[in-house]
């Protein structure tokens, strides 16, 4: 499977951690790769994994993926919803 951003985001929770542990696995540089491109917050990151020492990290990484892309999605609809475009110019 070719791994992109629209991929990742079509994937139930438990196929993005089997994914990530594979990267973790077999190809970390594509999951940092990965991370940097859904822009994770490395500090986020390394706390969580720091603070869950025994969890999978796979799932914890899945988590913060999905939580990033979620937090995404709301602030293009922000952008891009036409009732919010019509609110601002009646205001100017």
């Amino acid at each position: 499977m070719e791994i992109n951003l629209q991929s990742i985001e079509t994937l139930d929770p438990p196929s993005l951690e089997a994914l990530i542990n594979d990267l973790i696995k077999n190809d970390f540089s594509r999951l940092v790769q990965i991370l940097y491109r859904i822009d994770v917050s490395e500090a986020k990151l390394k706390y969580i994994l720091q603070s869950h020492p025994n969890e999978d990290a796979g799932k914890l990484i899945a988590q913060i993926i999905i939580e990033r892309l979620a937090t995404t999605k709301k602030t293009r609809e922000s952008f891009t919803n036409p009732s919010q475009i019509e609110d601002t110019e009646e205001r100017l």
